[in-house]
């Protein structure tokens, strides 16, 4: 951790496995995917693994390196069709993850998150934390996808905060790298289910709740 870091005064959060918990519809939609193209369904957690590069990179990695591109192609729209009906079935927040953002309130916040943006958009209105975010951007927003930082760095420039001054808050090593990326203070969560080595993406700072992210707003030694 940086000493005399200064105090944040924004705050980036992925979405699945940070905000919400998501698993088991995602999951649900992948093996259902699997089950209409004649395919075995896969163990939830090797499914888990896969979430965090978007939806096309999900299926392919569902599917398997033989798949070709139809197939692909084929897989993501079925995929997408699933999810969009399912999609709030177990979805929910985090513990703490309310809380977090009602303290934070007064602070630019927007939701990045590699997940197409309607859906999750559609998912933060239907859990009731849209209203707290500035902006949400999806991996179909920019040209490019975390961890590239072009997302991040738009949201900051719009926000009119340095990246120093500012938080990526994510559960795996697509968002600390995204953070390393932008120049912003790298923030990983304990829970979550995305994949993360700590050895070769360290974050800055790891939260057993989103409610410790208070305490980013006050400038401090650590």
């Amino acid at each position: 951790m940086r000493q005399n870091r200064p105090a944040i005064r924004a705050f980036l959060f992925d979405l699945d496995g940070t905000l919400i918990d998501s698993k088991r519809d995602l999951v649900t939609s992948v093996n259902a995917m699997l089950r209409q193209m004649g395919r075995t369904e896969l163990p939830a957690d090797l499914v888990a693994t896969y979430i965090g590069h978007g939806a096309p990179q999900l299926i392919a990695s569902a599917l398997g390196p033989e798949a070709t591109d139809d197939q692909q192609r084929t897989g993501l729209s079925l995929f997408l069709a699933h999810y969009q009906l399912h999609k709030l079935d177990a979805t929910r927040p985090y513990p703490g993850v309310v809380e977090a953002l009602d303290a934070l309130a007064a602070y630019p916040m927007s939701v990045l998150t590699n997940k197409p943006t309607n859906m999750s958009v559609d998912i933060l209105h239907g859990l009731g934390l849209a209203k707290y975010f500035r902006s949400i951007y999806g991996g179909d927003s920019f040209e490019k996808k975390k961890p590239d930082p072009t997302g991040a760095l738009k949201i900051l420039q719009e926000f009119g905060v340095p990246p120093a001054q500012a938080a990526l808050v994510g559960d795996s090593e697509v968002d600390t790298q995204t953070a390393r990326n932008a120049g912003t203070l790298a923030v990983a969560v304990n829970y979550g289910f995305g994949v993360h080595d700590r050895t070769a993406h360290p974050a800055d700072l790891y939260l057993d709740t989103l409610t410790d992210l208070v305490g980013l707003t006050r400038n401090r030694r650590s």
